[in-house]
């Protein structure tokens, strides 16, 4: 898939909310300025963030709880994670039974902890668009052709 603009990353991001349930993962992949962050905020205004999701660098866990949003929804940034061991001190495995988990940088902990994610990975192109690839879970199979454009 091709997103040309920020734009369209914010309305997959708004597509996706439209299906995301708690206990999802969202795994989303790519080199700095890829367009993580736009997805993620697509699908947290379309959640109902009112206000511009900050990203979760420094922070590393960004929580949003109702009404905020209409669920629970944990925006995780694992780019400054320097070991894989550093998950249990976040308490994700904990989170992933009642909340959305939308994870940056998901690769610093080994694609092997989000077997289930529906992981996104975007490169930029030299025109300034992202390639989006698509790893869809068996959770996912139902759902991901309905956020095709």
């Amino acid at each position: 898939m091709l997103l040309a603009s920020p734009e369209e990353s914010l309305a997959l991001g708004a597509r996706l909310a439209e299906l995301v349930r708690p206990g999802d993962v969202i795994a989303l992949s790519g080199p700095l300025g890829a367009g993580k962050t736009s997805i993620a905020r697509g699908l947290l205004a379309a959640l109902g963030l009112e206000e511009e999701a900050p990203s979760p660098s420094f922070a590393i866990v960004q929580p949003y709880d109702p009404p905020e949003v209409r669920f629970p929804v944990l925006h995780v940034d694992l780019y400054r994670i320097e070991h894989p061991d550093e998950a249990e001190e976040l308490g994700l495995d904990d989170a992933r039974g009642d909340s959305l988990l939308i994870v940056e940088w998901p690769e610093r902990f080994g694609a092997a902890y989000w077997h289930d994610a529906l992981w996104l990975s975007l490169e930029p192109t030299p025109d300034g668009a992202r390639v989006l690839t698509a790893k869809v879970p068996a959770a996912w199979k139902d759902r991901w052709p309905q956020i095709l454009p």
